[in-house]
C-alpha cells in the first residue's frame, strides 16, 4: 500500500491497489497529491449532482414532464455565443475509433487512419485495478511514441513512424462511479476525477509539447449542473499544473434522454473548452427507459428494429446537429459496432449497413462518426468525403430546417414494433455473455459480429425489465431462457463464472425496480476484491 501526504489542506491518499509493473510510474507522489487537490475541491458538488440526479429521476417518474428547461431559456436565446474555436488535431474529426486504452487496440487504433482515437475507461473497460492503471500506462507510453508490444506467438504491434496518428482523447469513468482502491479518510475518491487526473497529470504538458492537448469525451452527463462542474475541475486542473486556461477540450456524449433536453445550456458551461457533442445511441435508448421506462406508452422493441430513422431517435440527431453547428461546435455521430473478417456473405451485409448509416449521417450534417474496428476507418472516411470533400467539417451548415418540440424528443410510440421471441433471448444471452466477460476483466467484447460494451449490456438488461414490467413476457419465461443460456455459456466456456453471471443477471434485469447502472453493484461486489484488487 502506498500512502502520500497532499498539501494545502486535502487529506491522505491511500493505494489500497495490489501494485504492479509499472505502477509507480503513475502512482507518484506528485500525481497522487494532485487527485487529492481535486478531491477536495470537488467531493461535495459531486454528490450535489447525484442528489439533483436522483431528485428529477423521482420526477419523472411521479409525471412531470420533460420538457426544454426555462431557466435555460436566455441561454438558448442568447445568439451571441459560441464554443472555443476547434484545438489542434481536432480540427478533422471525420472517423474516430473507439476502444479500450489496453495496448493492442491502442496501437490499432492509433494506426488505423482515423482522425481520433477515443481511449474509453467507461464503456468498454472492465474497471479492476490492473485495467484502470495499465490503461494510463498505455497512454503514457502511446504519448510518448513508445507503445508497442510482442504477443506469446511472436505478432509485433508498433506504432508507425510517421506523424499521422489518430488524436487521443480519453473518455473518464462517469460521476455516478468510485475508484475504491484510492481513498482519502477511507472515502473512495471519484472514479471521474482518477481517470481524469492522472492522465492530466501526466500527459497535458506532453500532449501540449507534442502539438495536440489533453482532449475528453464526457459520459453520462444529465443536465448543465453536471457540465459546470467538470468545467470547473477543467479550471482548477490547468491552474494547478499551470496549463493556459482554455488548453482542454471537451466532447460531451449526449446519451441521457435529460440531456437531450438541455444541449445548449451544457455546450453553454463548457463553452471556454467545449469542442462538440455525440450521439450515443445505445445508452440514450437506455437512458430512455430508466426514465420512463415505468409507462406503457415508452416501451421499446428489440433494439435491432430501432433504427436511427425513428422518428424520436431522428428528432434527437438532428437537434444535436443544429445545436453544435449553432454554437461553432462539431457533431459526431453513432457507433458503428459491427467487425469485418466474418464471412463473405456477413461481411458484406455489415459493410452495406455501415455504409448506409454513416451516409445518412454525413447527408443530415454531422462532422464526423464512430467506429468500433480498424476496419471500418476506410468505408466511413469515404461516406463523409464524398459530403466534406475537402473541408474539415461542415459546421456552417447550421440546419435551420430542424424545428425540434419536446414531444418530438418523446415519438416512441410512432416508432412501432414489439418485443420478439428472438429479441428477448438475444437480450438475454448477450447480457449473461457481457456480465461473464467484464466480471473477468473484458470491457469490450465481439458477440455475434459485434463490439458490445457495457452500454449495449445495459440496453439488453434494461429492456428485459421493461418487457416484464409490462407484460410483454413473464419473468417465468426470462428465467426459462436464462437457465438454458447460462447452460450453453458454461458448456462453451468451461471457466464461465455462471454464478456470479445467474445472480448478477437475477439483480440488474429481474429486480422489482431497475438499478440504475449494473456496474455500480458488480464493480462493489466482484471487481474490487479479485485478483489485481484491494489488498
Amino acid at each position: 500500500m502506498t500512502t502520500t501526504t497532499a498539501l494545502r489542506g486535502t487529506g491522505t491518499v491511500q493505494v489500497l491497489g495490489v501494485p504492479g509493473d509499472r505502477h509507480d510510474e503513475i502512482l507518484t507522489p506528485g500525481a497522487l497529491d494532485f487527485l487529492a487537490r481535486l478531491d477536495a475541491a470537488f467531493v461535495h458538488r459531486r454528490l450535489d449532482v447525484l442528489t439533483e440526479r436522483r431528485r428529477r429521476a423521482e420526477r419523472a417518474a411521479s409525471g412531470v414532464p420533460l420538457t426544454f428547461p426555462l431557466t435555460g431559456t436566455a441561454i438558448r436565446a442568447d445568439t451571441g455565443w459560441r464554443v472555443a474555436p476547434p484545438a489542434p488535431g481536432l480540427t478533422d474529426r471525420r472517423v474516430e475509433i473507439t476502444g479500450p486504452p489496453d495496448r493492442r487496440t491502442a496501437v490499432e487504433a492509433l494506426n488505423s487512419g482515423a482522425q481520433v482515437w477515443m481511449a474509453d475507461f467507461e464503456d468498454a473497460t472492465s474497471p479492476t485495478w490492473h485495467n484502470v492503471i495499465g490503461g494510463q500506462l498505455t497512454l503514457l507510453d502511446a504519448v510518448e511514441r513508445r507503445l508497442g508490444f510482442t504477443t506469446a506467438d511472436g505478432k509485433e504491434y508498433r506504432l508507425r513512424d510517421d506523424a499521422d496518428l489518430a488524436t487521443i482523447v480519453v473518455r473518464p469513468r462517469g460521476w455516478h462511479l468510485v475508484e475504491k482502491h484510492l481513498v482519502v479518510d477511507e472515502r473512495p475518491l471519484s472514479a471521474s476525477l482518477v481517470d481524469f487526473g492522472l492522465y492530466f497529470f501526466h500527459c497535458a504538458q506532453r500532449q501540449i509539447d507534442a502539438g495536440r492537448g489533453p482532449y475528453f469525451y464526457l459520459p453520462k452527463l444529465e443536465n448543465r449542473e453536471d457540465a459546470r462542474l467538470w468545467n470547473d475541475v477543467f479550471l482548477l486542473a490547468q491552474e494547478l499544473l499551470g496549463i493556459p486556461r482554455g488548453t482542454v477540450r471537451a466532447t460531451v456524449l449526449i446519451e441521457t434522454v435529460p440531456a437531450a433536453f438541455e444541449m445548449e445550456e451544457i455546450l453553454y458551461e463548457l463553452r471556454e473548452h467545449g469542442a462538440g457533442l455525440n450521439a450515443g445511441r445505445w445508452d440514450y435508448l437506455f437512458s430512455l427507459i430508466k426514465t420512463l421506462g415505468h409507462r406503457s406508452d415508452f416501451v421499446l422493441a428489440d433494439r435491432s428494429q430501432i433504427t436511427m430513422t425513428a422518428p424520436f431517435m431522428r428528432a434527437y440527431t438532428d437537434l444535436l446537429v443544429r445545436t453544435c453547428h449553432r454554437r461553432g461546435a462539431h457533431a459526431i455521430g453513432g457507433m458503428a459496432a459491427q467487425i469485418p473478417g466474418q464471412e463473405p456473405a456477413a461481411d458484406e451485409a455489415a459493410f452495406a449497413a455501415v455504409r448506409l448509416d454513416k451516409e445518412r449521417e454525413a447527408e443530415d450534417g454531422f462532422d464526423g462518426t464512430w467506429v468500433a474496428h480498424p476496419g471500418l476507418v476506410p468505408l466511413s472516411r469515404t461516406a463523409f468525403d464524398d459530403v466534406l470533400g475537402q473541408r474539415p467539417h461542415q459546421i456552417d451548415r447550421t440546419r435551420e430546417d430542424v424545428d425540434v418540440a419536446p414531444a418530438d424528443l418523446l415519438a416512441v410510440r410512432r416508432s412501432g414494433g414489439t418485443p420478439t421471441p428472438e429479441g428477448i433471448r438475444t437480450n438475454v444471452s448477450i447480457a449473461l455473455r457481457y456480465f461473464d466477460a467484464w466480471l473477468r476483466g473484458e470491457g469490450a467484447v465481439p458477440l455475434n459480429g459485434l463490439v458490445e460494451d457495457a452500454s449495449t449490456a445495459e440496453i439488453a438488461r434494461a429492456q428485459i425489465w421493461q418487457w416484464i414490467r409490462h407484460g410483454c413476457v413473464t419473468r417465468d419465461a426470462v428465467r426459462r431462457i436464462v437457465d438454458e443460456e447460462v447452460a450453453a455459456l458454461g458448456a462453451e466456456y468451461p471457466w464461465a463464472q455462471v454464478d456470479e453471471v445467474r445472480a448478477l443477471f437475477e439483480r440488474a434485469a429481474l429486480a422489482r425496480d431497475l438499478p440504475a447502472f449494473f456496474t455500480t453493484d458488480a464493480y462493489t461486489r466482484h471487481l474490487v476484491t479479485k485478483s489485481g484488487g484491494r489488498s
